[in-house]
């Protein structure tokens, strides 16, 4: 049976512990109804009360947003709810480290750093692997934080140019409907990595790129017949590849290049999922030297906590559809 203890979080200053509480102390009372503990604030001290676990736990919590105060950044209620339920995982415990990484900083000086430990993890790997598949649901910042990487490693005279593509495919609508020449047509499907470069680049200095040839943002079937070195290139959405698509694109890349490919395998609009290029790449090259497969979940989602549950809700829907053996679009077995 487990006791009652207390454990202690020194903070630094008042403006740190303005910081760490919250508004109206909503982070303090945050921790204290998940984790069935109290919190008393006093003398620049937090004294955690609670069942042994419970309050080991929230006093983990605690001392991580003591570190994320320490750093100079707002501690937000994202946050808190992330290291609650990092916390509830017993493999997602990780004391002592911290997820934030700088990974480069924008044209206006504000730092782009990661939020969680699987976004960590993947801005590990893209350090060192020369190809790197970023598979998660919407709102885990694969593709912003693979231009954020492009836009560092070509800041620092890595590669001489970004490469940016992605599959035309539609959800829903047909390009040939659409108004405009091909490049209007197409450019609602890169609208998110223009985004992307405009957040980090500032857009003089992505149109100035653009103009000379520095950043290139097409379709993919534009890169057929290329050799693509000294590059860095994404490859955004790659869950609506085929698998001839994915090979003709895996195979362009040249000497000096780094690639990252990103997609969500929950969100395939190809006529038949099952034949999707990012199912049958990782199935057939996971085992490949100097590549690597990172997948982020739902908890790495760093949008408005709602996106979160949203997509928690579809899992949860497509699981019970797959155990009736209904509506679950199919996917190819990894093993």
């Amino acid at each position: 049976m487990e006791t009652v203890v207390e454990r202690l979080v020194v903070l630094d200053d008042m403006e740190q512990a303005r910081n760490v509480f919250g508004m109206a102390d909503r982070h303090l009372l945050m921790v204290e109804n998940q984790l069935n503990v109290k919190v008393h604030a006093r003398n620049g001290e937090m004294r955690v009360t609670g069942f042994e676990s419970s309050a080991e736990l929230a006093a983990d919590v605690l001392n991580r947003l003591v570190d994320i105060a320490r750093q100079g950044e707002t501690v937000t209620e994202q946050q808190v709810r992330y290291f609650i339920a990092l916390g509830s995982d017993p493999d997602g415990q990780r004391t002592g480290e911290s997820p934030s990484d700088l990974v480069c900083v924008t044209y206006r000086g504000k730092p782009i750093k990661c939020k969680t430990f699987g976004q960590k993890h993947y801005v590990e790997e893209i350090r060192r692997n020369a190809i790197v598949f970023g598979i998660g649901p919407a709102g885990t910042g694969k593709t912003f934080l693979a231009v954020a990487m492009a836009v560092k490693a070509f800041r620092e005279k890595q590669i001489s140019r970004i490469i940016l593509t992605r599959p035309a495919v539609e959800a829903g609508e047909r390009l040939g409907f659409l108004p405009g020449d091909l490049q209007s047509k197409v450019d609602p499907y890169l609208r998110p990595l223009y985004d992307a470069l405009y957040h980090i680049m500032g857009p003089e200095t992505y149109q100035t790129h653009l103009e000379r040839g520095i950043i290139e943002v097409a379709p993919l079937a534009y890169m057929r017949g290329r050799t693509l070195e000294d590059a860095f290139i994404i490859l955004d959405e790659a869950q609506n590849t085929t698998p001839e698509q994915m090979k003709m694109f895996l195979t362009r890349i040249g000497i000096g290049s780094r690639t990252i490919i990103t997609g969500d395998v929950t969100q395939i609009d190809l006529p038949n999922p099952a034949r999707s290029g990012l199912l049958e790449a990782r199935r057939i090259l996971r085992e490949v030297e100097g590549i690597s497969f990172v997948h982020l979940s739902a908890r790495d989602v760093v949008r408005h906590e709602l996106v979160q549950r949203i997509i928690l809700a579809y899992d949860q829907d497509a699981r019970s559809k797959e155990r009736h053996g209904t509506g679950k679009r199919g996917e190819p077995a990894d093993e």
